[in-house]
């Protein structure tokens, strides 16, 4: 096998990866809004959650990026651990597809052929003028590089018939009894890991045993091995994430693991079952039948081995599935128990709640997590403002102090968590996401914006208070109740923008009057007070001094209710839905 030979393999299997990538993030942005109802349909019902598994893996091509986002949403506190197993569950069943499609149309049908003149239509698709059209032709270049990447692999590999001393090496591996088998199982375990994705072991594995270069039960070994192999990227993705993400991710280790074991223990009688299955629904010869080989890469023998390997993989999933989705209770009590919760661990509500393990890898459905943080964000914002009331109506020093030492570290907590989401939406952004998608991020940059401008306006009130005291100045009884009387505007305001927040995200904000009446009574009761006050100077009842600390405050709330106004008027001008 020559160098050029060995680089060809490579750029096909490169090809073959790519083609997979760009067809997967295609799907993800035609499929947008779709995909994001199906996550809504996760219920208290095993069997929806089994199916919202199965569903969005088979619209994303990857088990992989299915069980990430999941991670990512236990994390979030989105999903319960429960509902997150239900849904590995599913996403372990739609990943088969991808087999059967490879199989089928990769191998049997050599739908490569085709792959050019779908390039041509994919590159007149993506030159519409329409977003979607633009997507789907993203998606039709995908498919077609995936299938012209497994032509070219099938091809480059060398043909070991050609050096008897070769192949017979390569069989040697099968002639070891059951230690045969778990060798295979671990190189499929070792490939996946490697190319982080279980369907181009998949194909490796169907080019490997349609070639004849190892028998049906090895390559049903390795496909064991792959179920092992792609657990890992979830629980890289969990790494980074709390317990409740760590414990999705053994979730789904456990899971395969356990499958893998009554598989091999299973093994001959549970091959003999696929091969039974595979020869009476195609009427082809029974791969698992005793002296079973593949000679010729396009006769019968081949065609049985094919869909024999599919069905393993996809009959190994369901009855897996059938077994487990009834302990996914004790699945649950066994990964709390593996995976406690830190000891002394300060509840530190300040920490971010929904993008904490990263950015998902479905950049189509990330907008769900930073916009979930984006509320959260804002309730973290308004309990500063408990904290501004409470220091204006603080008259001991000691005491103010310390609710001042609040107010600043509230604003540094803004700041941190507004450049913490800026910095998730820009991961996303750099991803391939639909043009929705890219108006979607760009009005959350700027509510985020100004949530972090109410946060600098709580710090700015603390100030105002601190210079008053160092003048030994202070506010009369009657100043301190017109200044809660704007406290109390202020918060039903926050609390207006927050309901605007959650029915954006529902999709049923269709108006923002409830903001707009906010804003005009905190306008109208800041007209007011300071027209009173000016009155209050000038017929000399009033101290100049502290007038003017108690009309800064005044100005601050106000402004504090302008910041929330631009947010409602943000969601309802770009009509920002999530689900």
């Amino acid at each position: 096998m020559g160098i050029l030979q060995i680089f060809t393999l490579l750029g096909a299997l490169g090809m073959f990866l790519y083609g997979m990538n760009l067809m997967s993030s295609g799907l993800q942005k035609a499929a947008g809004d779709r995909l994001r109802g199906f996550l809504s349909s996760m219920t208290s019902n095993p069997f929806k959650r089994v199916l919202t598994g199965l569903g969005i893996t088979a619209v994303i091509q990857s088990s992989s990026a299915t069980t990430v986002m999941v991670v990512s949403f236990v994390n979030a506190g989105l999903l319960t651990l429960v509902q997150a197993i239900g849904v590995i569950m599913g996403a372990n069943i739609g990943t088969t597809v991808t087999a059967w499609m490879v199989a089928w149309l990769g191998f049997k049908a050599d739908i490569s052929i085709l792959a050019v003149p779908l390039m041509l239509l994919g590159f007149i698709l993506s030159i519409s003028k329409k977003n979607q059209r633009r997507n789907i032709g993203e998606l039709v270049v995908g498919f077609s590089l995936l299938f012209l990447g497994l032509s070219f692999m099938k091809d480059s590999v060398p043909d070991l018939k050609q050096t008897p001393e070769v192949l017979e090496f390569v069989k040697t591996w099968s002639g070891f009894g059951f230690w045969s088998v778990l060798i295979f199982l671990g190189f499929g375990s070792v490939l996946t890991l490697v190319l982080q994705s279980s369907s181009a072991t998949m194909a490796i594995t169907l080019i490997m045993l349609s070639m004849g270069w190892i028998p049906f039960p090895m390559a049903c070994a390795m496909v064991l091995g792959e179920n092992i192999g792609t657990t890992i990227t979830a629980n890289i993705a969990a790494s980074v994430g709390n317990s409740s993400a760590k414990r999705a991710a053994l979730s789904h280790t456990i899971f395969n693991v356990f499958g893998v074991i009554w598989a091999l223990i299973l093994f001959r009688p549970f091959l003999s079952l696929v091969g039974w299955i595979t020869s009476s629904v195609f009427g082809i010869p029974n791969p698992a039948a005793d002296g079973f080989a593949v000679n010729d890469p396009t006769g019968p023998e081949s065609t049985s081995a094919l869909y024999g390997l599919s069905m393993l993989h996809t009959l190994f999933n369901l009855i897996n599935t059938l077994i487990l989705v009834w302990f996914t209770g004790l699945i649950e009590k066994v990964v709390c128990k593996v995976i406690k919760e830190p000891v002394n661990q300060e509840d530190n509500k300040f920490r971010l709640r929904y993008i904490e393990a990263g950015p998902l890898a479905t950049p189509e459905l990330a907008t769900e997590q930073a916009f979930n943080e984006i509320i959260h964000f804002a309730q973290i914002s308004k309990n500063g403002l408990g904290y501004a009331r409470a220091a204006i109506n603080e008259t001991d020093q000691d005491k103010f102090e310390e609710l001042r030492g609040k107010l600043v570290k509230y604003e540094e907590i803004s700041d941190r968590i507004e450049y913490e989401i800026a910095t998730f939406l820009n991961a996303v952004s750099a991803e391939e996401i639909s043009e929705r998608t890219s108006h979607m991020i760009k009005a959350m940059y700027k509510i985020i914006g100004e949530l972090e401008s109410l946060g600098d306006s709580g710090e700015s009130i603390s100030r105002i208070l601190s210079r008053r005291n160092i003048h030994n100045k202070s506010f009369d009884a009657d100043t301190i109740k017109k200044l809660n009387a704007m406290v109390d505007l202020v918060d039903n305001a926050y609390d207006v923008m927050i309901l605007n927040l959650s029915l954006a995200f529902d999709g049923k904000l269709e108006e923002i009057s409830n903001a707009y009446s906010a804003e005009d009574r905190i306008n109208n009761l800041r007209n007011n007070l300071r027209d009173e006050e000016i009155e209050s100077i000038e017929s000399d009842r009033k101290n100049y001094q502290t007038s003017v600390y108690y009309m800064d405050i005044v100005s601050e709330l106000e402004t504090m209710g302008d910041f929330m106004i631009n947010i409602s008027q943000t969601l309802y001008k770009t009509k920002l839905k999530i689900s």
